[in-house]
């Protein structure tokens, strides 16, 4: 009998791209195109938003291979009205406002439902008084949702906001998200595989989320056939943020595997603060790295290339380090991406 480790994630990726392929004709039938001329550029239009259906598909194995507990269905329910809502952004853009607060909502009901970072690990354990940093505290009594707490469902939620936003804002190269999402569920499958962690079931839901994302890479990879829109890059986010607290809360490990878009993130925040620009709107100045090296001479390819290669070198990496050594791992990611980006505003 085939093994479901290997057997359900080639399905997913086969069902996968079938559906790509069939969207690659049909969405153009429905009018459902991208819109180049709101960026001034002058090539045909491609089918938008693709990412519906890696949504579609995770839903559909998500109810068939998962206990259908509590938790679950919070998932379930986040996820479809993230797809939805962002469905509809993509196809005529929502305010802000909105957005925002329904991200904040999918996340807080993944938290009460029972998908929680109870605690996180000190980096400094060796040299600190407190080796584990306790999150369930400033407890509200509610049978309900299982006594929550104030200070784990703001850490869980900033978590995750993270994450979503990160890989969204990530999305300036077709086929950078699809690639950083296929290394990081590939990761946290062998992860989930390994005696830290020792979960063949979360192991089979990343590599599940890993042949959906191979399969919109097919697509997406330059020159992209399709575009998964904030629908599909918000989505991976959200499940790469789950499944490393569905890990016991390996946010190091989620760290170094997302740390290329999630410290470009920050950078590209923390200059547009400095410059006191608003750090949600994008300019003409403050662009993430992946514009900056375009500009400097670099081929999209060239980029998801340099991408790939860091978030496999960290995240193979992190499989075999304590949580100190993945302290200083992140230095060192975090030096790699500030020298990235002076050398990409010098060069462009």
């Amino acid at each position: 009998m085939p093994d479901p480790l290997t057997l359900f994630p080639l399905t997913a990726f086969g069902i996968c791209a079938v559906l790509h392929g069939i969207a690659l004709s049909v969405f153009p039938k429905l009018g459902l195109l991208d819109f180049p001329e709101r960026y001034g550029l002058t090539r045909r239009r491609l089918p938008y938003p693709t990412g519906i259906i890696s949504v579609s598909v995770f839903i559909a194995y998500f109810l068939l291979f998962d206990p259908l507990d509590m938790a679950s269905w919070g998932i379930v329910a986040a996820v479809a009205v993230l797809g939805i809502v962002n469905f509809v952004d993509d196809r005529r853009p929502l305010p802000f406002s909105l957005r925002l607060a329904v991200q904040l909502f999918a996340a807080l009901l993944i938290f009460l439902t029972g998908t929680r970072i109870f605690t996180i690990t000190n980096p400094l354990d060796g040299i600190s008084a407190f080796p584990i940093i306790p999150l369930d505290t400033w407890v509200i009594t509610s049978e309900t949702f299982s006594n929550p707490s104030v200070i784990g469902a703001i850490f869980t939620m900033l978590w995750l906001g993270l994450t979503m936003n990160a890989l969204n804002w990530f999305d300036g190269i077709r086929g950078q998200v699809s690639v950083v999402s296929l290394i990081g569920f590939s990761t946290i499958g062998a992860l989930s595989l390994s005696s830290r962690v020792n979960d063949p079931q979360l192991a089979l839901l990343a590599f599940i989320l890993a042949g959906t994302a191979g399969a919109a890479l097919v697509f997406d990879f330059p020159p992209a056939k399709v575009l998964m829109g904030d629908t599909g890059s918000i989505f991976f986010g959200l499940m790469l943020g789950v499944l490393t607290i569905y890990a016991g809360g390996k946010v190091a490990t989620g760290f170094l595997v997302l740390g290329v878009p999630l410290l470009d993130s920050v950078i590209v925040v923390v200059r547009r603060l400095l410059k006191g620009s608003s750090p949600f709107k994008g300019n003409t100045v403050d662009e993430h790295l992946h514009h900056r090296l375009l500009r400097a001479g670099w081929s999209e390819r060239q980029v998801i290339a340099l991408t790939a290669f860091l978030g496999t070198s960290f995240g193979v990496a992190a499989l075999f380090m304590d949580t100190l050594q993945k302290f200083f791992a992140g230095l060192v990611l975090l030096a790699i991406m500030l020298g990235l980006s002076v050398y990409s505003g010098r060069r462009s």
